[in-house]
């Protein structure tokens, strides 16, 4: 989608691993890779994950119970695809409205048996409305999805 909330932003990262583990951490190991600054508990979450089924959901816990869902699965394809709704508004506020999420759609390919390339597109911006083209330049920006796929490359890293 193009348009005033500009084109999808894209990012790509080769992983020192092969393809069911480099799914598996993006998914299933989540908590160890995902910035705490970058969710809503910061320094006291418990855990963030996404739940492997379409239909499930993205979510953080908090201290006490607290949990936010900020997204829903699209599509569930281990290990080569998953896609979600990004129901996390300009505000950084969750979106409980699916008709005002972009998505997210991420692809794990092989390369040979011990590496993976993982493509990840996060498209549709303009679903958020007022403040979308602001937000798709900041997830475009280093603090964007490129830190964030910094960080799972990282994950691999002994």
């Amino acid at each position: 989608m193009t348009g005033e909330s500009g084109p999808p932003v894209r990012r790509t990262v080769t992983v020192e691993a092969p393809l069911d583990r480099a799914f598996a951490v993006f998914t299933e190991g989540l908590a160890t890779w995902w910035p705490s600054g970058y969710t809503w508990s910061g320094e006291v979450l418990e855990t963030i994950g996404i739940e492997p089924c379409e239909g499930g959901h993205c979510f953080e816990i908090g201290p006490g119970g607290f949990r936010s869902d900020w997204g829903t699965v699209l599509t569930w394809a281990p290990p080569g695809r998953l896609a979600f709704a990004w129901q996390i508004s300009p505000e950084r506020v969750p979106e409980p409205n699916p008709e005002r999420a972009s998505e997210v759609e991420v692809r794990f390919e092989p390369e040979g048996k011990t590496r993976t390339r993982v493509e990840l597109e996060h498209r549709g911006f303009a679903r958020h409305g007022e403040g979308a083209e602001d937000y798709r330049a900041g997830l475009d920006s280093p603090a964007g999805w490129t830190l964030l796929l910094e960080c799972y490359a990282a994950a691999f890293v002994a």
